[in-house]
């Protein structure tokens, strides 16, 4: 494989690799991102694969080869631990991203390469049931539609924008009050598949809930009754088409975990076959449209996977890591350094 695997850790900051994980190399010394920073997430530029964003626990950072330097994107965001990014493939100058613990939880945009930014609505409490302070775990533009976009909040519900971040509207619920809707507020993931028929599918802790409709209703899948474990993490569109990864595991961090695979848009999940038992939940997934069949997974505890055949099986990589919180890849090479 030509090209950079990217792995965000709780811990060691960005670790990369440009000879197919033969070797590994850290952050060097005096950047933005400190090399023992706590990251939570990586974005790839859609137009420029040398271009990286990372949120850390001090902000956004922004590399412009392929992870090996990364230089701060000033914004409002530089005292916050950025949580989810998002970036509009159709007009990348504008990107969403979301904050949280142990800062307090909000979306922000910019629809100019980051010159400038807005905070949006709708406030966000500062703490909340179950994980004490909120974080919002994703954030979605629609690639179809970019005036929808999505986030959700742990815990805080599911939230939806049909002007492009403008307004946004709360649109999950009980069952008392929406008996077809997303009636948990524990939301980890969201994506939006083109179909026919357009498909969203949220992922709570617990459950999976798959839109047919736009939205309007919604079918929910038990995690516990479906899968046998309950601990429901994300899910992951392959590029280019519109199946689907599922990780799941047992608990968090979880002692073991399952990678599932769905080709009907989510209304049915396959098991994938893993070479080695994962030592917890699977916590990420990364994948680049340049090879729809590679796929990194990322565990709790640091276990990172491989698949070559677009999910379906998955071999463990040689190095461990700190707790992986999102991994990616690039085509871009990332100038060779010392590997570590």
């Amino acid at each position: 494989m030509e090209g950079t695997i990217l792995v965000a850790t709780a811990g060691q900051g960005v670790l990369r690799s440009s000879d197919d994980g033969a070797t590994w190399s850290r952050l060097g010394l005096g950047q933005a991102l400190e090399f023992d920073a706590v990251v939570r997430c990586l974005t790839v530029h859609p137009e420029q694969p040398e271009v990286v964003f990372a949120g850390a626990d001090a902000g956004l950072v922004r590399s412009g080869d392929a992870g090996v330097t990364w230089h701060r994107v000033d914004s409002p965001m530089n005292d916050r631990t950025i949580w989810s990014l998002a970036i509009d493939p159709t007009h990348p100058d504008t990107m969403l991203v979301g904050t949280g613990a142990p800062s307090r939880a909000a979306m922000f945009r910019t629809t100019d390469g980051g010159e400038s930014w807005d905070q949006l609505p709708p406030e966000i409490p500062e703490f909340c049931a179950g994980v004490n302070r909120p974080r919002i775990l994703t954030c979605v533009v629609d690639r179809h539609e970019p005036k929808n976009m999505w986030f959700g909040v742990e815990e805080g519900g599911l939230w939806r924008s049909g002007d492009r971040g403008d307004t946004w509207e709360r649109i999950d619920g009980t069952p008392a009050s929406l008996p077809q809707g997303v009636t948990n507020t524990d939301v980890h993931c969201v994506v939006v598949l083109e179909g026919p028929p357009k498909t969203i599918v949220v992922a709570v802790v617990n459950a999976l809930f798959v839109s047919h409709d736009d939205g309007a209703t919604w079918t929910r899948t038990d995690s516990r009754k479906t899968f046998g474990i309950y601990y429901t993490r994300l899910v992951k569109q392959l590029p280019g088409t519109d199946d689907l990864l599922l990780g799941i595991g047992d608990g968090t961090p979880g002692t073991t975990t399952r990678i599932l695979r769905s080709e009907d848009l989510g209304r049915s999940w396959q098991d994938t076959v893993l070479d080695t038992p994962a030592n917890s939940t699977v916590w990420a997934f990364g994948t680049h449209p340049a090879d729809p069949e590679l796929v990194f997974a990322g565990t709790k505890y640091g276990h990172l996977l491989r698949s070559t055949d677009a999910g379906r099986s998955w071999r463990k990589e040689w190095r461990e890591f700190s707790e992986i919180t999102d991994v990616t890849w690039t085509p871009a090479v990332a100038p060779t350094t010392e590997g570590h």
